[in-house]
């Protein structure tokens, strides 16, 4: 396997073939350094991106994800140009663009508002960049059949956009966004006005056209369940930083922090102190006298913060020595699964997550006297 070595000063991956002997260099297709943005002047002053750096690779569907105010959408804008950094660098394939004005960067960028033309037909909307771009007509006609065909709108397309559907006209904007073949498109949050059932088909949707395209992706959310179902990968931001980044798996399964665990799906919180080192390890003493060993190394003596994901736990009716202990408070059934919400002895509410099966549930009820459990290797020290 080639050896990979990162240059940070140019975003630049150089690969070295160990039996040809051979580099090659492969660009980022964005890369972003330390890039601040500052709103306002004196009191006023108002920081939504503090020191941002992140590399963003060719070809990737990239995610941005975090509560509102984080400065996601901020760092989207200032891609496309549409914001400018007070202090830092962007890039696009190793060339500075943070001056640049929005029409000189091939980039494209599809918003929650879709701005299309109501009184153009499907075909005019995907055509008219291209249009504005002088291309030739043959050419244009072309693209339009490839983008209609991409986002199944071919016998739409002589049908104006005030007579279809939110879903068809979100795949009219992507259509139209990705006709001149940008080399990043940009998403601020495009599904959010859809419902349910309709964002969960466009989110495989999206992910399989950023596949066709081979375009890198770049999208905006504050959804959980949408950034873990679309992306390669996720930067974590709160309060203009960014906390994490990493896979879908990674996130969700290895948090770096306590906001993180707590953001991205619903998880279990436990204290206690840690009574014993292991190689990778940490027994942690929890109130109630249950010793939990989990992952993570903190010094003996230290409180933890302990995090359990609700899927990994399991429940057992009456109370057991060596589980946590508690009273069952309420039941709440899903459909795909059950929730048990458990009230420790402890006073801490804790959360238990069941896949629901042919034949039945657990058997419990509210009041029942339970014992919680966690799945071997589940529990993982959170750094706060």
């Amino acid at each position: 396997m080639p050896a990979v070595n990162e240059n940070a000063a140019g975003g630049i991956l150089t690969v070295y073939n160990a039996a040809s002997g051979l580099k090659v260099e492969v660009l980022d297709a964005i890369e972003v350094r330390d890039v601040v943005k500052q709103f306002g002047n004196g009191n006023q002053a108002m920081l939504a991106l503090d020191g941002v750096s992140v590399s963003i690779k060719k070809n990737e569907f990239f995610t941005l994800l975090g509560p509102s105010g984080c400065g996601k959408t901020t760092l989207l804008r200032m891609i496309a140009g549409f914001e400018f950094p007070t202090a830092g660098e962007i890039l696009l394939d190793g060339l500075e663009i943070g001056a640049m004005p929005p029409f000189k960067r091939p980039v494209n960028t599809v918003f929650q508002s879709y701005a299309l033309f109501p009184h153009m037909s499907v075909a005019e909307n995907i055509g008219f960049g291209l249009e504005m771009l002088r291309k030739p007509k043959a050419e244009i006609n072309a693209r339009v059949d490839a983008m209609l065909a991409l986002v199944k709108m071919s016998a739409l397309k002589d049908r104006r956009t005030d007579q279809i559907s939110g879903g068809q006209a979100q795949r009219v904007a992507l259509a139209r966004a990705l006709a001149p073949q940008p080399k990043v498109l940009l998403l601020d949050e495009p599904l959010s006005a859809l419902d349910y059932k309709l964002r969960k088909e466009m989110q495989l949707e999206l992910k399989r056209m950023q596949a066709e395209t081979g375009i890198t992706f770049v999208f905006v959310t504050h959804d959980q369940e949408e950034a873990l179902t679309m992306s390669d990968r996720i930067a974590v931001m709160s309060s203009g930083k960014i906390l994490q980044i990493g896979t879908p798996n990674d996130i969700y399964d290895r948090p770096a922090n306590r906001f993180i665990a707590g953001f991205i799906g619903e998880t279990n919180f436990l204290n206690g102190v840690v009574i014993k080192n292991n190689s990778a390890t940490s027994s942690v003493y929890i109130a109630g006298g249950i010793e939990i060993v989990a992952k993570g190394i903190r010094p003996k003596g230290s409180n933890a913060t302990i995090v359990i994901r609700p899927e990994h736990a399991f429940l057992t009716k009456g109370h057991q020595a060596g589980l946590l202990n508690g009273t069952l408070k309420h039941v709440v059934y899903s459909g795909i699964d059950t929730q048990y919400h458990v009230e420790l002895t402890t006073n801490e509410m804790m959360m238990v997550r069941v896949q629901n099966k042919i034949g039945g549930g657990l058997g419990l009820s509210s009041g029942d006297a339970v014992s919680m459990g966690i799945q071997a290797d589940a529990a993982q020290i959170m750094a706060d």
